[in-house]
């Protein structure tokens, strides 16, 4: 059961470092839909292109997850700028340009991608141990639906990269 009552809340003294996760995480996600429409575009191969676009949907839905999670803890729903999204984005826009007319651009897409899969899964995965550890168990598990959509993503853009995009033709 949430509470906003830290002083009875157990491990009290990670709900401010919670709260400031939960807002970095939902500004990384709104940053991420329109790095993820440009990661679609920029796609050579079309089950890359259609890898983005999914996590584009996937992501308009953990946007709306995260928001219920600010209320299962009686928080008001408020992101802050994710600086290290803005950082993974900026180097995305770096190797769409770099590597526009390379054989290697979706082999650059995906490390760029894994990047940012690889920060939201580190993400994710402290703040379910937060919340399990505050015992916010509707938190711990909208939390846990996403990480798990976001290891799902990750594997999924190795199998492409492995059986396309790495590959000579």
């Amino acid at each position: 059961m949430a509470t906003t009552n830290q002083a009875q809340m157990p491990n009290a003294h990670l709900h401010e470092l919670f709260v400031d996760e939960l807002r970095d995480i939902l500004g990384a996600e709104k940053q991420l839909l329109k790095g993820l429409k440009k990661l679609a575009n920029g796609a050579f191969g079309e089950s890359l292109r259609n890898a983005f676009q999914t996590h584009y949907k996937q992501t308009e839905g953990q946007i709306d997850r995260l928001k219920q999670v600010f209320e299962s803890v009686g928080l008001a729903v408020r992101a802050k700028k994710c600086k290290a999204m803005e950082g993974l984005l900026e180097e995305a826009d770096e190797i769409l340009e770099s590597f526009e007319d390379s054989p290697a651009l979706d082999a650059a897409l995906i490390a760029a991608a894994q990047k940012v899969e690889h920060y939201e899964i580190a993400s994710y995965g402290c703040l379910v141990t937060y919340a399990r550890l505050m015992e916010h168990e509707d938190a711990e598990a909208l939390l846990a639906e996403t990480l798990a959509e976001e290891k799902e993503t990750d594997s999924l853009l190795t199998d492409i990269a492995m059986t396309e995009a790495n590959m000579t033709v």
